[in-house]
């Protein structure tokens, strides 16, 4: 008996989907689909943006000591609020690292999650990853709203307003944020 080549076919596209549910493959596979519709944030417009009023806010750096908020008073700041174990997450913080390499020096950056080191530290060294994590304090009060979902991100210009603030998966690393940025910088 004959396999027919459309049955062939067949077999071989479901076990193609099946990978994406039961192996490896398909962790990498839905990490680079949420890259490939990931797009560059969306900037609040100038009469719509929130002005933060009070910078008093208590994290953690990745040496687990404690630090304030307030030390970028008058700075460009980025906020992204992630988790390790998302992956939406794991699928934006490339980008995000590429905007920390080519910014670290100019702004400040606060790449928040909530979870215990270990796992953290793991994953940092695993996607080889080295932007500064911080590690929020939970119950504490904070400058932002701190969301329930992640990734969620900010951008506050020296004044303290709100230029981007973006819920879900964003592509940081695109020439509209770079100009966006520049522009921010240069005030």
């Amino acid at each position: 008996m004959a396999v027919k080549k459309k049955t062939v076919f067949n077999i071989v596209v479901i076990l193609f989907i099946l990978s994406f549910f039961v192996t490896p493959l398909g962790h990498y596979g839905k990490i680079l689909l949420n890259r490939m519709f990931s797009f560059s944030p969306y900037v609040v417009e100038a009469t719509q943006r929130k002005q933060l009023t009070d910078y008093d806010w208590r994290l953690k750096d990745s040496e687990w000591n404690f630090f304030n908020f307030e030390e970028s008073k008058g700075k460009v700041v980025f906020i992204n609020f992630w988790a390790s174990w998302r992956l939406p997450s794991e699928a934006e913080l490339k980008s995000v690292q590429n905007l920390y390499d080519a910014y670290k020096d100019q702004m400040d950056f606060y790449i928040i999650t909530n979870e215990n080191r270990p796992p953290v530290e793991e994953f940092m060294k695993k996607h080889e990853f080295t932007f500064p994590v911080t590690y929020l304090i939970i119950g504490d009060k904070s400058a932002v709203k701190v969301p329930e979902k992640t990734p969620y991100s900010y951008l506050i210009d020296k004044n303290g307003y709100v230029v981007v603030e973006q819920n879900g998966i964003a592509d940081w690393d695109t020439k509209t944020f770079k100009k966006l940025l520049d522009s921010l910088l240069a005030q």
